[in-house]
């Protein structure tokens, strides 16, 4: 009977210490997917490749209307950061990134557009989802892709950064948050080139 009790009483600790285990493992799982979650989300915004736009490719001539009628062109946009976007409602990730493209929209001064290119879907299609989500930027209908063709975009979200002299300075293919600092240092980044480009190419006239 002593030697019964001796067994049970040695192995008590070990029980206790797996179920203690057991309790501990309960709290340790949600924790880790906790933690795992928060790293996932704050790597979502992170999924894209920016890259300069080449110097001895010329910036395709952009002449369209948008949905609501507007042309936009070489005279519209002058003077003005362009974020030039690239998107279709078929595109999830387009999706995701749209609503801060209306933020950005929402907040520039007028010296910033954002002006969004709907691709291989029909303007009705185009029109219908921003009347759902009641996003107001600027779209133009690309039905065919021909406008897409003509910038180089073949994976969406695109979106090209025009700096105010008309030429394209910055791909960004992936999808971004765009009321971001991350985004903001970009178009401060754009705004200040162009100033510092304009400075070093303004003719001197010569003193007489």
């Amino acid at each position: 009977m002593n030697a019964r009790l001796h067994t049970r009483t040695q192995a008590s600790p070990s029980s206790l210490q797996t179920k203690a285990q057991q309790v501990l493992g309960l709290f340790v799982v949600p924790v880790v997917s906790l933690l795992v979650s928060s790293v996932c989300v704050t790597q979502a915004w992170a999924q894209f490749d920016q890259t300069r736009w080449p110097a001895n490719l010329p910036t395709p001539k952009l002449e369209a209307i948008d949905l609501q009628g507007q042309t936009w062109g070489s005279a519209e946009l002058a003077g003005k950061v362009v974020v030039l976007n690239f998107w279709a409602t078929w595109c999830a990730p387009c999706k995701d990134e749209l609503p801060t493209l209306q933020t950005l929209h929402d907040i520039s001064d007028h010296q910033t557009v954002v002006l969004t290119i709907n691709v291989r879907e029909p303007a009705a299609r185009a029109a219908r989802y921003m009347q759902s989500t009641g996003m107001t930027f600027p779209v133009i209908s690309d039905a065919k892709g021909e406008l897409a063709k003509r910038w180089g975009v073949t994976v969406y979200p695109t979106t090209i950064l025009m700096a105010p002299n008309g030429q394209a300075r910055w791909r960004i293919v992936g999808d971004v948050d765009w009321s971001g600092a991350q985004a903001n240092a970009w178009l401060a980044d754009v705004r200040q080139n162009a100033s510092l480009t304009h400075t070093v190419l303004k003719p001197v006239t010569p003193k007489r």
